[in-house]
């Protein structure tokens, strides 16, 4: 693939991207021959039914799982011929990764769960990293929490935590895998805003998998994904206009 001047405007990259599953007789495609660019400092909502391929593209994109055929890119890297070693220091120095479930260490307080990146990497943060880190801490009200554990901690504390995780290394691009799913209604918006705010001030990029429309109604851009395939890409919606465009796809299927 040509990199042109308009890749250089982008976190994350894919092109002509193909998974497929089981034998060759009996192939169920996950994403099929998929093409397409994360915009850095963009909050992008990756939407879609189930099935529809959007945790596939986001496990290809962020080097955990491999494709049958095509091409991704972090930046100017491409992850396609990266050894799982190199794969390994890459998504820990250039992605951060926000997940449903959370995933804190238990055994750790909230401040060495932040600072896990770091210790994974084998060094300590420079005074830049750690005067940005502090800063963070104190924007997503952390401060009085760093020495209590996962479980003294409540959902949207601990998500809150795994955001400043994800943050701490400042990362070409942070993966949401469905980060509202485990909170009430009123918390997860609260963690929306926070991404949002994370895109919009520090520049951050993010990609999130979601199947709930107020989410996705949060985010500068939603691409919509349907068996296996990006069936449209729009600018910032309304959670009514995902809704509307999710069920009229429902109807057309």
């Amino acid at each position: 693939m040509h990199i042109s001047s308009d890749d250089l405007g982008l976190a994350a990259r894919a092109h002509s991207l193909t998974k497929t599953y089981g034998s060759a007789d009996a192939a169920a495609i996950a994403l099929d021959d998929v093409s397409v660019g994360i915009r850095r400092g963009e909050f992008t909502a990756i939407m879609g039914p189930s099935g529809s391929g959007k945790s596939t593209l986001m496990h290809l994109l962020a080097g955990l799982d491999a494709p049958t055929s095509g091409r991704v890119w972090i930046g100017d890297t491409e992850l396609t011929d990266l050894s799982d070693v190199e794969l390994t220091v890459l998504r820990r120095r250039r992605v951060g990764f926000v997940f449903q479930s959370f995933n804190l260490l238990p055994t750790l307080d909230a401040k060495a769960n932040i600072l896990l990146p770091f210790e994974l990497d084998g060094r300590r943060p420079s005074a830049i990293e750690r005067s940005r880190i502090d800063a963070l801490i104190e924007s997503l009200g952390l401060d009085a929490r760093l020495e209590h554990r996962p479980h003294q901690l409540s959902g949207g504390q601990q998500q809150r935590v795994a955001i400043a995780r994800a943050l701490a290394t400042a990362p070409d691009l942070v993966f949401a895998d469905e980060p509202t799913g485990n909170l009430d209604s009123r918390t997860g918006r609260e963690v929306l805003r926070l991404l949002a705010t994370a895109s919009r001030e520090q520049g951050q990029s993010i990609a999130m998998v979601t199947h709930d429309p107020i989410a996705a109604s949060h985010a500068d851009r939603v691409l919509f994904l349907g068996d296996g395939r990006v069936v449209a890409d729009k600018p910032r919606q309304s959670a009514e206009q995902v809704s509307a465009f999710m069920l009229a796809a429902e109807v057309a299927a």
